[in-house]
């Protein structure tokens, strides 16, 4: 397919998801260098070998899923011109991502109740590599909640209709890789222990 070929308007989605497309494997770049040093930092002898994830980040993970089933649900319902469905589902999907955040640090403060600390004189290099991880994705999570708050927005304004979604599909795509992201991230700490 030559990629200088069709409207101008299609050539912008071409761009505007490539763009996205770029991003997106930049970040994964970025997480394997962590979850690789993850990997190679295991070996220290003071690397803590009786920990285990709160249950907060388990929770988390059952509610970034949702929230990735209902913004599906709502590019979904806004194609079929279904705006009040959409309008539900982005909310919901709002709501559920807000929940992430707060479960999120609820898994930090549990971390820290048990007495391991992420950073000072009394932190492990395992909480260390946990918080950074962590922190990394929420910074990425909160470009997400960015991205779908201006869908929120645009949706409201009603510019997304069945043959006009490039930037709900944007939206949802990148949506969706952050959750994954996260899925990866707690399989990855959960059984590489």
């Amino acid at each position: 397919m030559d990629l200088t070929q069709g409207t101008d308007k299609s050539k912008f989605a071409r761009a505007k998801k490539m763009m996205l497309w770029f991003g997106i494997i930049s970040m994964v770049m970025t997480f394997a260098g962590l979850t690789s040093a993850y990997v190679v930092s295991k070996n220290r002898p003071d690397w803590l070998t009786g920990f285990d994830l709160p249950d907060a980040f388990v929770w988390s993970t059952f509610v970034i899923v949702a929230s990735s089933i209902t913004f599906f649900l709502a590019k979904r319902s806004i194609a079929a011109s279904k705006p009040k469905n959409g309008t539900a589902f982005l909310l919901g999907t709002l709501i559920l991502a807000l929940l992430f955040v707060a479960l999120q640090f609820q898994g930090f403060n549990d971390i820290v109740s048990q007495g391991y600390y992420f950073t000072g004189s009394e932190s492990s290099i395992t909480t260390s590599f946990i918080y950074v991880l962590v922190l990394v994705h929420l910074a990425h999570l909160a470009g997400g909640l960015i991205v779908l708050l201006v869908v929120i927005y645009n949706h409201f304004k009603q510019r997304y209709q069945p043959g006009q979604m490039l930037g709900i599909e944007l939206g949802t795509t990148f949506w969706h890789f952050v959750d994954i992201l996260w899925v990866y991230l707690f399989l990855f700490l959960y059984f590489f222990r």
